[in-house]
């Protein structure tokens, strides 16, 4: 079978895909809405690893399919996978399972249990959390805690002014911090993730944002910046990817005007220093604590 719909980057030697195939998942900017979407001839899923994402996910699968069509999911053994026929179980459906390439696969026939499906539907939608007192949701990065290295960025971040970014915005924490000074006049948000930039629209109002949904590799050069703050990622589908920091490294270079500052938050082991000093003037420690480190870089 070839599937027509997709969720997720699934190997392609494990489930098949028609070459104009549409995407589904949260992360491809200018992917459907899977929340919006119904009378699906057939979908195939690479499975969060998450627990009330993975089942939220399954039960939009569920609710968007035709009757009776099938549903393939699938999830490497070790983040999510071993899961999978039970969280299908839950939702009312019957599954043939099996395992190749250290993937657990699962196909379905859709179906299910109408308020199973609804109630893992509501697990994993959007909910105002108290203790961050923002809009989160599962599977946004840092959904339901306060990220200790965008917590000690957000503590030395200076007063700026001018026109900046935020590159790989989440939930919008640092923007608070940024827009708190009056001077700041313009303040571009970005992240991968649709979800992120959904939730920063209800957690940062303010006329001087714009929002983006896109990878921040691939977002279009703004006009020249006097500033860009970031606590790049560095997993990439689970696994550490020391370049996705660099190429974030390189973008701020790209987005700065010469003189504009980069100030960035990463894990104390990862070597961006010699990214740093390639494309900027001079960088400097700022602070360390807790496994993190600030770096201040002058273009």
């Amino acid at each position: 079978m070839t599937f027509e719909n997709v969720f997720g980057a699934p190997p392609p030697e494990l489930a098949p895909l028609s070459d104009n195939a549409r995407q589904f998942s949260p992360l491809s900017p200018g992917a459907g809405r899977l929340e919006e979407a119904s009378g699906l001839d057939n979908l195939a899923m690479l499975a969060p690893p998450g627990a009330i994402e993975r089942r939220a996910a399954l039960a939009l699968a569920l609710r968007a399919l035709k009757p009776g069509a099938p549903l393939l999911a699938l999830a490497p053994k070790d983040k999510g996978g071993g899961r999978l026929a039970k969280d299908l179980s839950d939702l009312g459906c019957a599954c043939s399972e099996s395992a190749k390439r250290h993937h657990r696969i699962c196909l379905t026939q859709g179906g299910g249990d109408p308020q199973a499906i609804e109630a893992a539907i509501q697990a994993g939608a959007p909910r105002l959390s108290e203790s961050l007192g923002l809009w989160t949701q599962p599977g946004v990065f840092s959904w339901d805690r306060i990220d200790p290295g965008t917590a000690l960025l957000a503590e030395h971040l200076p007063d700026f002014s001018g026109r900046g970014a935020d590159l790989g915005c989440g939930l919008g924490m640092l923007a608070h911090r940024i827009l708190g000074s009056a001077r700041v006049k313009s303040l571009l948000m970005v992240d991968v993730d649709r979800r992120a930039v959904d939730l920063c629209a209800r957690n940062v109002s303010d006329s001087r944002v714009k929002l983006v949904w896109e990878d921040v590799r691939r977002a279009p050069k703004p006009e020249p910046l006097d500033f860009v703050v970031m606590n790049p990622p560095f997993h990439d589908a689970g696994r550490e990817n020391k370049g996705l920091g660099i190429a974030f490294i390189q973008r701020a270079a790209e987005f700065l005007r010469p003189g504009g500052v980069c100030w960035l938050v990463a894990n104390r082991h990862l070597p961006y220093e010699a990214a740093l000093e390639e494309k900027f003037r001079s960088i400097a420690p700022v602070a360390e604590a807790s496994g993190f480190k600030v770096i201040e870089a002058v273009k």
